[in-house]
């Protein structure tokens, strides 16, 4: 039985080496607010007044190194803002804060640039484009690309 098309993922939930650290990087250069902390090693951040899309702990990885290259773990979490006007708005924040981007590319479905957080989780944002504007095969079925994405011209709309 496949699974209910109206399924979502409703937030991530990080270990984190440095819980100040984390915070003022989800909240300064991400743009979250934080709606509660759990004492001094777990915090829950969201957009738009959620309860939470973020959670950060450090109750296993106080104090913790990344995992090593190769291994099993979290490739990246991707936050789809609404428009491409708020993705501009968001890369800029993240570019002004100095984090150096991992890449960017115009999928065809979607635009997404691609950087870490402090403790090397892979971050992806990205705006999608109208499902009707999605590149198709003559079969119909999806054909993403990989394609170069013009920062400039996103940085033109923030």
């Amino acid at each position: 039985m496949p699974t209910h098309p109206e399924t979502r993922i409703g937030h991530v939930h990080l270990k984190v080496s440095d819980l100040p650290r984390s915070i003022a990087f989800y909240r300064d250069v991400m743009g979250f607010d934080v709606t509660q902390l759990y004492g001094e090693q777990a915090a829950f951040l969201s957009a738009g007044g959620y309860h939470h899309h973020i959670g950060l702990n450090t109750w296993e990885s106080a104090g913790g190194r990344p995992a090593p290259q190769g291994h099993p773990g979290l490739y990246h979490v991707a936050f789809v803002y609404p428009h491409r006007q708020a993705l501009a708005q968001a890369l800029k924040r993240v570019m002004d804060a100095g984090v150096a981007l991992q890449g960017a590319a115009d999928h065809g479905v979607s635009e997404a640039v691609y950087f870490a957080d402090p403790d090397g989780n892979g971050i992806e944002i990205y705006r999608d484009r109208p499902e009707a504007e999605w590149p198709r095969n003559p079969d119909g079925s999806l054909a993403m690309v990989n394609a170069r994405l013009d920062l400039r011209k996103l940085l033109a709309e923030a």
